[in-house]
């Protein structure tokens, strides 16, 4: 399928002072990544007050940031047959239940085979609208998450769902697996995330980072293991894990933050909870779905 758009154009004013380019345009722009903002900053793209901009710069209340998405001039994405598990469908939306394993959109080190292009071949007008390479998309999980992900349908639908999550009014709950007996039964870890100074592949708790909260509250001991019921009112990268890490209960499975496991291939982290207002009508609904049965299966071999 090969797509020709006109350029995009976002006019955002600043509320806040003293906030870099970089991090305003990541909060406002949560459809683009941050190697895509980067490179339209600097190609003259985004402009503050007229003017061009470094991603370093400091901007102040009452600035007009203007950002023009030029499309490619030749942007091809191939519709594959990958099943799609559809927990609800509306013609704005589509809630869908992301297997583990799947990466979300193409990228320089995934260029098929992505959640994109399943979703080509069951909703070919997502090439009609947003960002060329992530149609429909307004939130992401990680490649090993599994659960619930919302994909946009049309662009109004994407703006709308995009300001809930930036005003942080979409509940997002998750099943997660810890090694220990993690007490007290429930709490809340407040702390900044950013890149880890010492490896830019990973996060890490850092001064000046970006604001994370994420609450927690144990649904079970399996012996020397917790599975909690988590709630995260910020969407950072690697938060859960990273959050858990740092109170020394790491998340089972996960190579990079936690702690390798026989019973599990892939980090224990699932997406089974996830709340919106439907851009139809404003109704707030909740969805759920259970633990796959990979995860099934290690809690019951921790469970002895």
């Amino acid at each position: 399928m090969v797509r020709h758009l006109e350029p995009e154009v976002k006019i955002l004013q600043v509320a806040e002072p003293a906030i870099r380019l970089d991090k305003y345009l990541a909060e406002e722009c949560p459809e683009l990544s941050r190697s895509r903002l980067q490179k339209l900053i600097e190609q003259g793209h985004i402009l503050v007050n007229d003017c061009g901009a470094k991603p370093s710069q400091k901007l102040n209340a009452g600035d007009k940031i203007c950002v023009v998405l030029p499309p490619p001039e030749q942007t091809s994405l191939v519709a594959e047959p990958i099943p799609v598990d559809v927990v609800y469908e509306d013609d704005d939306l589509l809630v869908i239940n992301k297997p583990a394993g799947l990466v979300v959109h193409p990228s320089p080190g995934h260029t098929a085979h992505t959640l994109v292009n399943a979703l080509l071949a069951r909703c070919p007008s997502l090439l009609n609208f947003g960002d060329a390479m992530r149609p429909g998309i307004v939130h992401r999980l990680d490649r090993d998450t599994s659960g619930l992900m919302i994909i946009a349908k049309n662009s109004s639908a994407q703006q709308y769902l995009i300001n809930q999550f930036k005003a942080r009014s979409v509940f997002k709950g998750y099943l997660v697996l810890v090694k220990g007996k993690l007490t007290p039964s429930q709490g809340i870890i407040d702390a900044p995330l950013g890149r880890d100074p010492s490896n830019r592949k990973r996060m890490a708790i850092v001064a000046g980072g970006r604001q994370a909260r994420t609450r927690y509250r144990v649904k079970e001991y399996l012996g020397e293991y917790t599975l909690l019921d988590v709630a995260i009112e910020t969407g950072r990268t690697h938060q859960i894990r990273v959050h858990l890490s740092a109170i020394g209960y790491r998340v089972v499975g996960d190579p990079v933050y936690g702690v390798r496991s026989g019973c599990v291939k892939r980090q224990f982290v699932h997406a089974y909870r996830l709340g919106f207002r439907l851009p139809s009508n404003g109704e707030y609904r909740e969805f759920t779905c259970e633990l796959p049965p990979d995860l099934r299966q290690a809690m019951r071999l921790m469970a002895g």
